[in-house]
């Protein structure tokens, strides 16, 4: 299981358009993902304080294509590599969608009861 963090309303636009392709396949070639211990560390980093976000829950066997683990940008810390998928999103591939919202501090903490 890997996730992907969203605004709704790019969920929404991905469900009416049939496939999800997030705002970073186009230009950086990739969808970032992340594993449910490391979300919370992008979260924070890129979407402090915002309220309308989701957590798209993914089963990697659903995918077009292998995942690719790399480095984030900049690097993990602790050296993690995050999940990257190459190629668009089916949507058939998302299993649970669930609401994140930020902690009082506008930081995001590891999700729980995620399935």
């Amino acid at each position: 299981m890997i996730l992907h963090i969203v605004p709704r309303a790019a969920w929404e636009a991905a469900q009416a358009a049939g496939v999800y392709e997030g705002d970073t396949l186009a230009v950086q070639g990739f969808i970032h993902c992340s594993t449910e211990r490391q979300v919370h560390r992008p979260a924070t980093a890129l979407f402090r304080g915002r309220d309308d976000l989701l957590l798209l829950v993914i089963d990697e066997s659903r995918l077009p294509v292998p995942l690719t683990w790399e480095q984030g940008d900049p690097p993990d810390p602790d050296g993690d590599l995050f999940p990257h998928l190459y190629a668009p999103l089916p949507l058939e591939a998302v299993t649970h969608v669930r609401k994140y919202h930020p902690q009082s501090d506008g930081t995001f903490a590891p999700p729980d009861n995620l399935v």
